[in-house]
């Protein structure tokens, strides 16, 4: 009997919107969209009962122990994490709950997918899936995008079921050896499987023409006019990746007007790299205590939010606060940064046509080049090219009219650069 799947197909029609709903996720060019998918019971991602586990690892709470490692492991530039939870999951537990467990990795830059309404548009936008035997990462299998299996309960499966042979092929997550490895060799390697896309739908596509024809066919009553037509998946609301958990930086000042920045966010240990270290820390961070250590202070917002201010007089009123930070970073939009040096420069970095990372990545380069040595009146002339992973950010660099200052921050030492 031929059988479709209206869920499934309608997923298959919006693949052409793929790069709309990475865009809506805040996936920037270069960047992997890492998913993560729970169903609900004890043996689930989330569950408190993984027994063997994926990979031989055991172990209790899989998705928990993932989230810190991920965001130790995966810089947050090049990788983007998400994740999908069955709506008894969030029924379950309450929205509130799932939200306090799951507030330091969103601190950190998870995005929690609407479970009802945006889950399609996430699987589709996806570059790999970490599951388990739930419907949502067998539908990924179906369109052909790369799995790993943090939980797999053979033995909870009836062995006839075709997610049962998937479980038993598909690859498993190790969890004692290195994510990021596995990640990026998976969807290096990956070759998808003809099963899960036969298994799902042997008539892609025609799900709404002959489901309507069975229905109509069981009320004994004739069909309507006019095709029989899905719903289209709509593009997300934006949901860009707003971090205020610290962030560790790793910078590289290289010949020419360039500077190679990986940052982690709220890192479990001090991530390993070549290159000179600073601490990045968001204006709301839950751990003021870091903003005392923090090389650079920044934050996100309108450029007239009458709350802070003009961005030159709220970086010059943050230096006045923190000493100890070298550069002050407003991020005015999707694009573009105001940052205040130590000494007093005010600059605005736009991004360039082909530019979409972080701006607070493009502040981080500007510190680093001034901390080499470099000048500002180079950076102002040949503007800057941030290097993200193997993508090339090229910023625009003007110095803007100085505002009004805290008082006496443009009287303090130049620590650590000068104009």
């Amino acid at each position: 009997m031929l059988a479709g799947d209206p869920c499934f197909d309608r997923m298959l029609a919006a693949r052409p919107y793929r790069d709309r709903f990475r865009r809506a996720l805040g996936v920037g060019r270069g960047q992997r969209l890492v998913l993560l998918n729970s169903t609900w019971s004890p043996q689930s991602l989330l569950g408190d009962g993984n027994g063997e586990g994926a990979g031989g690892g055991g172990g209790d709470d899989a998705l928990p122990a993932l989230l810190p490692r991920l965001a130790s492991e995966l810089p947050a530039d090049e990788y983007r994490v998400a994740a999908v939870l069955h709506p008894n999951i969030w029924h379950g537990h309450g929205p509130g709950q799932i939200r306090a467990w799951l507030d330091r990795a969103r601190r950190a830059g998870l995005a929690l997918i609407d479970p009802l309404e945006d889950w399609r548009q996430a699987l589709l936008a996806a570059d790999v899936v970490i599951g388990d035997h739930g419907s949502v990462t067998y539908y990924a299998a179906a369109l052909g995008t790369p799995v790993l299996l943090g939980a797999a309960p053979v033995d909870s499966l009836d062995p006839d079921a075709p997610i049962a042979e998937f479980i038993r092929t598909a690859p498993g997550l190790d969890v004692r050896a290195p994510l990021r490895g596995q990640v990026d060799a998976l969807i290096e390697s990956h070759i998808p499987q003809p099963g899960p896309m036969r298994f799902t739908s042997s008539v892609p596509g025609e799900a709404a023409v002959r489901l309507r024809r069975a229905f109509y066919g069981l009320m004994a009553a004739p069909e309507p006019p006019g095709p029989a037509l899905l719903l289209p998946l709509p593009v997300p609301d934006p949901e860009p990746a707003l971090r205020t958990a610290p962030l560790y930086v790793l910078t590289r000042v290289l010949a020419g007007p360039e500077v190679v920045v990986t940052r982690y966010a709220d890192p479990a240990r001090e991530p390993a790299g070549a290159g000179e270290v600073h601490l990045a820390v968001h204006e709301d961070t839950r751990d003021p205590g870091q903003l005392g250590l923090a090389d650079i202070v920044f934050r996100n917002g309108a450029p007239d939010d009458p709350r802070f201010g003009p961005p030159g007089r709220w970086a010059a009123e943050v230096l006045d606060q923190h000493p100890h930070s070298a550069l002050a970073a407003y991020v005015t939009g999707p694009s573009s940064c105001v940052v205040r040096t130590r000494d007093g420069a005010v600059l605005r970095l736009t991004a360039g046509a082909e530019a979409d990372a972080d701006p607070a990545v493009y502040a981080s380069a500007v510190h680093a080049w001034l901390a080499a040595g470099r000048t500002l009146a180079a950076l102002v002339e040949d503007g800057l090219t941030v290097r993200t992973g193997s993508t090339d950010h090229h910023v625009v660099v003007a110095a803007e009219a100085d505002g009004p200052t805290a008082g006496g921050t443009r009287q303090r030492p130049p620590l650590p650069y000068s104009s």
